[in-house]
C-alpha cells in the first residue's frame, strides 16, 4: 500500500470512490440520493496538497482531506475506502497518514465530525468524543484525537 497526494486529474475518480462508499451506508443512502451535491472533492484542496490517496496494487481504494482550522489544529476532512477493501486497515492507514502530516504542521490535535455509524472505527482508531454536531445529514459526533 503507497500513500501519496491526489492529482487534479484523479478529482473524478475520488468523487466516484465517494459515492460509492456513501452510498455503502443505509443510514446516509436517502439524504445523500437528495443531494447529490455532497460528493465533492474540492480541486483547491487537491492543488494545496491536502488530499491524500491510497494505492494498492495501482489502484486507489481509499482517499482521505485535511484543512488547517482556525484554531491551529488540523480537521479530518474526508475519509472514503472501496467497499470491497473496507475493513482491511485502509482507513485506519489513511487516519495514521493525515495524523502524521498534521503533526508535522504543528497541530495538536486531529479532529473529525465523525458520522455515528463510523463511531467505533474513529474510537479503534484513537479518537475520543468531545461533543455533537448538528449536520445537514443529522447527528454527527465531534471527535478529536491528541498528537
Amino acid at each position: 500500500m503507497t500513500i501519496r497526494p491526489a492529482t487534479p486529474a484523479e478529482r473524478d475518480t475520488l468523487e466516484a470512490l465517494q459515492l460509492r462508499a456513501s452510498l455503502g451506508n443505509e443510514g446516509d443512502r436517502e439524504a445523500l440520493l437528495r443531494h447529490p451535491d455532497a460528493i465533492e472533492v474540492p480541486m483547491e484542496q487537491i492543488r494545496a496538497g491536502g488530499v491524500f490517496v491510497l494505492e494498492q496494487d495501482g489502484a486507489v481504494v481509499g482517499f482521505s482531506a485535511i484543512a488547517t482550522r482556525a484554531d491551529g489544529d488540523t480537521e479530518l476532512d474526508a475519509l472514503f475506502v472501496e467497499p470491497a477493501t473496507q475493513r482491511r486497515g485502509v482507513g485506519k492507514r489513511l487516519v495514521e497518514h493525515c495524523a502524521k502530516v498534521a503533526r508535522s504542521k504543528g497541530s495538536s490535535c486531529l479532529h473529525v465530525v465523525g458520522n455515528p455509524h463510523a463511531e467505533r472505527f474513529y474510537l479503534a482508531c484513537g479518537f475520543s468524543i468531545v461533543g455533537s454536531f448538528n449536520t445537514r445529514f443529522g447527528p454527527g459526533l465531534l471527535m478529536r484525537l491528541a498528537l
